[in-house]
């Protein structure tokens, strides 16, 4: 008998990884619980917002029972992928950012979606992300950086031209929001950046009058006398 010196791993029994998925959902619900507890919420339909960042999970239990659901914090976590959210029709915000997903199917059902955040994630495909963020009219702000995807060449051409409802991407802007965000934050570093996205731009110009001739010089008309210039200030 030959030794193997590279077995092939075996893959976990079906019953173990039915044990492990309900170990996940379970860490899952107590965390879920803990947030109602600390809000003091008694009614599902009290339920606005979930702050599920930073727990470790893996897994999230159905949250279709939160109807009138509109802020998920989720980042920073291990989540594969969101199929945990099919019926939270009035979500605008979802923080995804910094875990592991691979997929985002699932994502076409949240038709009320405003800022997506996936950032530091492992999507690979193009194609299907943005088939899947596509019939979402009301994504304005969206973040992909640093996934795998962004290594596409054409990768920021190719999400405007398909996603031309979007106004952010990645921190840069193609367009204008008009409002600042006032949620509260359960990661400083978060808060900072949605709200910086979401300032409105200001223009100011005047005239720099340094640049305009002077009756002498406009008499005389001297040579090499240039137009007046335009000074022009962006603040957000």
């Amino acid at each position: 008998m030959s030794w193997d010196p590279n077995p092939i791993p075996r893959a976990l029994p079906c019953w173990s990884l039915r044990r492990a998925s309900e170990t996940a959902l379970q860490s899952s619900r107590r965390a879920v619980e803990d947030q109602l507890k600390i809000r003091g919420h008694k009614r599902d339909a009290d339920v606005f917002e979930l702050f599920l960042s930073k727990k470790e999970l893996t897994e999230v239990i159905d949250l279709s029972r939160f109807k009138k659901l509109k802020y998920l914090w989720l980042h920073h976590n291990k989540l594969h992928g969101i199929t945990f959210l099919t019926r939270n029709y009035c979500l605008t915000e979802l923080y995804l950012n910094n875990n592991a997903i691979f997929e985002i199917e699932g994502l076409h059902y949240l038709p009320s979606l405003n800022i997506l955040l996936l950032h530091h994630n492992e999507l690979t495909n193009i194609d299907a992300t943005v088939k899947e963020l596509q019939g979402m009219l009301n994504l304005k702000i969206l973040s992909l950086y640093q996934n795998p995807l962004c290594q596409y060449n054409l990768y920021r051409l190719y999400i405007i031209y398909h996603l031309p409802g979007v106004e952010l991407l990645d921190r840069n802007h193609f367009g204008f929001a008009n409002n600042i965000d006032k949620t509260v934050f359960d990661d400083p570093e978060d808060a900072v950046f949605v709200r910086s996205m979401k300032r409105s731009v200001m223009t100011l110009t005047s005239m720099n009058w340094n640049t305009v001739p002077t009756r002498e010089e406009r008499y005389l008309e001297e040579e090499g006398t240039e137009p007046a210039q335009m000074l022009t200030v962006t603040l957000r």
